[in-house]
């Protein structure tokens, strides 16, 4: 599929059928639209509508029916790798983002294109593609503009109709390693953006509106202050300075708000999931303790001024990576005979909030996961009774859930029929260590993950270490109605509609719709591939569809990796990704999108590995690999799986790749920076790696050999 110009884009349009053109107009998406819960037609942003419940009120799609659900269109999408977005539908036209944030509008009823835009994120990112990851969660829609977001921190405004750019602007620093894998958040004219990079440097966070019509900056506020000397953006500011200690400014402070944005139209404000510290190790960014606000919590906004009104924190001091990041749903609640206007929200760290979102109170919070960093939740002072050690005192604790969190940004979403809470639970631990706690230096010449503490990054993650569910979860009582057990973890995001049917995917490549009230299971088809992202439906002439991207990916597949998720064989480039479409009686097949495939370890029966330099090459993996190619050189498919790579038997080919850049155009970063010696150590790591980890074959639990015959 060949990228249009801009000009072949506007020339598609102004070829477009009269038909198309004119639905264009017939929906107003604005505030009045974005509030109506009822309208079910069209899915106009990231949730549905402002209220973020990923809830329709779509009705043909029921219990009974969804039997029937069959294959109605799918669009290969060959060139993308990760697709974790939330497509939009406004007048029977679907607009999504793929990989590297390349747009494009398809009719909703057949999947045709109608136009493609690439931003040329790669190209934008430069050198800062070193931290870059090519997934992207999503767009936004106001009144005939379409709003993306890349990696490198553009925030682009399409004209609809045509794709054709209206404005860019950049949003971030360009000499700063932060990027954006979220998705703007449109109201009242303007469109809200936040961005990410917490791990790799001296990292601030902030949230910046903008004018839709125009990119202009309306407004823009910090999570944590800055610099006492240099004085605070607004009082927020020097409230905030009173929770740090220590010269915090030094390391960034962190709380970036990559997900987790919710606009409140009920009381005109910006609700904000923050983020964790930076670096992750209290100890280091504010070494006398404190709250460190505003990490990790949920903050409001007034919306016109960005000034702030209130906070609730859900971990005072984090120190495990617990962002509030997750989403923010708004409901409407009767809590012991009063209602409520509540916001709901389950973040990593395995709690449950339910706040009264006209002032920040805290009402209700219990465990919905396993935890063993804090008892519960004391409800009179809002703060967690955390257990004794948690905060590795002693340099080492095993704490649950890890950093990927018992919840993270996959879509959890809310049934206000059955008043419960759709979450993909994970269970997931990790060790933390910091035994050597070092002051980090944040220009590392790799532009490594650098957190101040070890988490056991550069080791495999095994199968049978962690699981996942779907749960049903009534946030009144706090308690868990049913439980779908679903493998390992990276739990994919949920969808529930008025026929209470809940909608979601799944690692094992399974799409199965669920009953809202039991959890049975009443559907499922397989998809071929590992799902991420979260389904959206849609009505067009009375008939309903249900739309997915299927493409694999995210942190937890790209960093964590690991035998746990390499054994499904959702290698890397091994399937094409997939727009599916379903809807009743729908008689298409499903496409031929490629065979698992298991990585082979290569293990030349001539080399010895050093155990010195695959020590030195294992910190180098942990600094500049593992991001992207996985925990332990065992890819999750997110990138080639380096055991089984011959480009280690060519130091020329090695070199070309990862000093000279050969592969920049794939998304592969150059380090310049790296030594012979540097790539020697890797090659002794990684083949270490291949000699030590074993495979399994697709769909099973049956270890597969490394290949010992030798690279030739």
């Amino acid at each position: 599929m060949n990228v249009l110009t801009r000009a072949a884009s506007l020339a598609i349009a102004l070829c477009l059928p009269l038909g198309f053109q004119a639905a264009q107009s017939a929906t107003v998406v604005d505030g009045k639209a974005l509030s109506d819960q009822a309208q079910g037609k069209n899915w106009l942003a990231y949730g549905r509508n402002f209220y973020e419940q990923r809830y329709s009120p779509l009705t043909q799609i029921n219990t009974d029916s969804v039997k029937r659900l069959g294959l109605a269109w799918n669009m290969p999408l060959p060139h993308d790798r990760s697709l974790l977005g939330t497509p939009l539908v406004v007048d029977g036209v679907m607009y999504f983002s793929g990989s590297w944030s390349v747009t494009r509008a398809v009719e909703a009823r057949t999947g045709k294109l109608l136009w493609e835009y690439d931003p040329k994120s790669i190209e934008h990112a430069g050198d800062r593609l070193r931290i870059s990851w090519d997934s992207n969660r999503g767009l936004a829609y106001w009144k005939g503009t379409v709003v993306i977001c890349t990696i490198d921190g553009r925030l682009i405004a399409l004209d609809a109709r045509t794709g054709k750019v209206r404005w860019s602007t950049q949003t971030t620093d360009p000499s700063k390693a932060v990027y954006i894998s979220g998705h703007p958040k449109a109201f009242r004219g303007l469109v809200l953006i936040g961005n990410g990079g917490t791990e790799f440097g001296a990292s601030r966070g902030y949230v910046s509106a903008y004018h839709i019509t125009s990119g202009k900056l309306a407004w823009r506020w910090y999570v944590v202050p800055g610099n006492p000397a240099d004085g605070f953006e607004d009082p927020s500011q020097e409230m905030a300075a009173k929770t740090w200690t220590g010269e915090w400014w030094k390391f960034g402070g962190g709380g970036n708000v990559w997900n987790g944005i919710t606009y409140d139209p009920e009381f005109n404000q910006i609700l904000l999931g923050t983020g964790n510290g930076s670096p992750w190790n209290r100890k280091v960014r504010s070494p006398g303790g404190g709250d460190n606000l505003f990490l990790c919590s949920i903050v409001a906004l007034d919306a016109d001024t960005g000034k702030y009104k209130w906070h609730y924190q859900t971990v005072p001091g984090e120190t495990w990576d617990y962002n509030s990041s997750m989403d923010i749903v708004l409901a409407d609640l009767d809590i012991e005979g009063k209602k409520v206007k509540a916001a709901l929200h389950a973040p990593k760290n395995g709690f449950f909030y339910v706040l009264d979102r006209s002032n920040g109170k805290l009402l209700k919070a219990d465990k919905f996961a396993k935890v063993n960093w804090a008892t519960g939740v004391d409800l009179k002072t809002g703060r967690p009774i955390e257990v004794q050690g948690a905060r590795y005192e002693d340099g080492e604790e095993v704490i649950w859930p890890g950093p990927l969190g018992a919840h993270n940004w996959h879509a959890m979403s809310y049934s206000p029929r059955t008043g419960w809470v759709y979450i993909p639970k994970q269970e997931l631990p990790a060790k933390f260590n910091d035994t050597e706690v070092r002051m980090i230096d944040w220009r590392s010449p790799y532009f490594g993950m650098d957190t101040a503490v070890d988490m056991g990054l550069g080791g495999d993650v095994p199968t049978g270490i962690a699981s996942s569910s779907l749960i049903a979860w009534d946030p009144i009582q706090q308690k868990q109605m049913w439980e779908v057990a679903q493998p390992e973890f990276w739990n994919a995001g949920t969808m529930v509609t008025a026929g209470d049917v809940v909608f979601q995917g799944g690692i094992s490549g399974e799409f199965a719709a669920y009953h809202a009230k039991t959890g049975e299971k009443l559907w499922s088809v397989n998809v071929g591939s590992g799902i991420s992202a979260p389904p959206i439906t849609y009505e067009i002439d009375g008939r309903q569809y249900v739309s997915l991207l299927v493409g694999f990916g995210g942190a937890g597949v790209s960093l964590a990796g690991g035998t746990a998720l390499s054994r499904y064989g959702w290698s890397y480039r091994a399937q094409v990704r997939q727009l599916y479409t379903f809807a009743l009686d729908a008689r298409n097949p499903m496409p031929k999108v490629g065979d698992p495939v298991v990585p082979k370890p290569i293990v030349p029966p001539d080399f010895r590995v050093n155990p010195e330099l695959a020590a030195k090459g294992e910190a180098l993996w942990k600094n500049a690999c593992v991001i992207c190619h996985g925990a332990g050189a065992v890819s999750g498919g997110y990138a080639p799986d380096l055991r089984a790579s011959p480009i280690f038997a060519s130091p020329d080919a090695l070199k070309s790749v990862v000093v000279g850049g050969l592969k920049v155009p794939n998304g592969m970063p150059r380090y310049t920076d790296m030594t012979d010696a540097d790539l020697n150590a890797l090659q002794h790591y990684v083949r270490q790696q291949a000699a030590v980890v074993t495979t399994t074959k697709p769909g099973t639990s049956e270890p597969a050999p490394p290949d010992r015959a030798g690279v030739r």
